[in-house]
């Protein structure tokens, strides 16, 4: 009689799982912010200016290489120099 190999069994499980706690850059984005991009200086400065004068609001968020992408080695190095620039439209007021 051949051996055959056996499987481990595979149990289906229904788990609770607890909600991830809302990340502050989530938090943001559901209060209508847009992640623009991360810079230092000079370019950050000129970034938030060119933002102002096209009417939109400004938001600076301490960089944090969890939320970007591609590669943040030399941020990572100096991370007080950065900032992630988030933008939204200005609240109409009457």
């Amino acid at each position: 009689m051949p051996l055959r190999a056996s499987r481990p069994s595979v149990v289906k499980s229904l788990s609770l799982k607890e909600p991830k706690p809302i990340t502050p850059e989530k938090k943001l984005i559901q209060k209508g912010w847009t992640k623009q991009a991360t810079y230092d200086e000079p370019r950050l400065s000129e970034m938030v200016e060119m933002y102002e004068e096209i009417g939109l609001e400004v938001h600076l968020e301490p960089f944090n290489p969890e939320n970007e992408k591609g590669c943040t080695g030399c941020m990572q190095l100096m991370p007080e120099n950065y900032k992630t620039i988030y933008t939204r439209k200005k609240a109409e007021t009457d």
